[in-house]
């Protein structure tokens, strides 16, 4: 962040420069053509010399500051991958736990009912004893 500041604050100035430098009262928007393809002219005037020293410097800024929006978008879009394969992981986990869960919910029902089963059998057999007994 540090960096991207420090381009930023870099390329504000020859900006201004380039406003106040012309006569305009309205914002003086360079287009993409002129930022990239100097004028053939340039060379001849001292004046037109220094312009394109900070031009240049505005476009080595630009550049730089390109660049790093780039390793910028290529780290999140790296970091949003692992992050996407983190989360598929855990859902494959969650997913096997939970069959695991499911399996063992199934056996405790089943093992429920069986018990049940023995109480009421207990039951019948403990009532015929008693009957027994006290006939």
């Amino acid at each position: 962040m540090k960096d991207m500041a420090a381009v930023m604050g870099k390329s504000m100035p020859p900006a201004a420069t380039k406003h106040a430098l012309s006569g305009n009262k309205g914002p003086n928007l360079a287009t993409s053509q002129e930022v990239d393809c100097p004028r053939p002219n340039q060379d001849k005037s001292p004046a037109k010399k220094k312009k394109a020293r900070s031009e240049a410097s505005t476009l080595d800024s630009t550049c730089s500051f390109d660049a790093t929006a780039a390793g910028a978008g290529r780290e999140i879009s790296m970091l949003v991958t692992k992050f996407t394969e983190v989360l598929s992981e855990r859902a494959a986990s969650d997913t096997t736990q939970i069959k695991e869960l499911e399996g063992i919910l199934t056996e405790a029902r089943n093992l429920e009912s069986y018990l049940k089963e023995k109480k009421s059998k207990l039951r019948q057999t403990l009532a015929l004893i008693s009957d027994k007994l006290q006939s």
